[in-house]
């Protein structure tokens, strides 16, 4: 079996945290930082966007891309997905904006949460069910 809407959110998301780790590159030519912070609270919430990124979105993939291979709807999938994709857009606007609680920070990270946890009980759910009846 093959999988067919887990490639789709993977490409999007990567493009995404490719978009964020050239927002980093850029920041650090434009501060002369090579490595680090350097101290600049600028350049350290820049490379926390990029790092929160990089930090959920591999495993809530491989999440995704597990369960389509259990047979999981297409509805899961792409309600999943899209609330992944949403949820890594507003965390990485408001992480952005402002390093403090923000409207952004909290439902992006609530979402990506949810699609962690929605797709880990789904496949906890499948893989007990095929020991049960095996």
């Amino acid at each position: 079996m093959s999988l067919i809407y887990t490639p789709i959110y993977a490409a999007i998301l990567a493009i995404f945290i490719l978009v964020l780790a050239a927002n980093v590159a850029k920041t650090r030519r434009k501060l002369r930082i090579g490595v680090g912070d350097k101290g600049d609270k600028n350049m350290l919430q820049i490379i926390r966007v990029h790092a929160n990124a990089t930090e959920y979105v591999p495993m809530a993939l491989l999440l995704m891309a597990f369960a389509e291979l259990n047979n999981a709807s297409a509805y899961l999938l792409n309600t999943c997905g899209i609330a992944l994709v949403i949820g890594r857009l507003i965390h990485a606007y408001g992480l952005g904006r402002n390093i403090g609680v923000s409207f952004g920070r909290f439902w992006g990270t609530s979402l990506t949460w949810l699609v962690i946890l929605i797709l880990s009980l789904y496949l906890l759910v499948q893989s007990i069910m095929v020991i049960t009846n095996s």
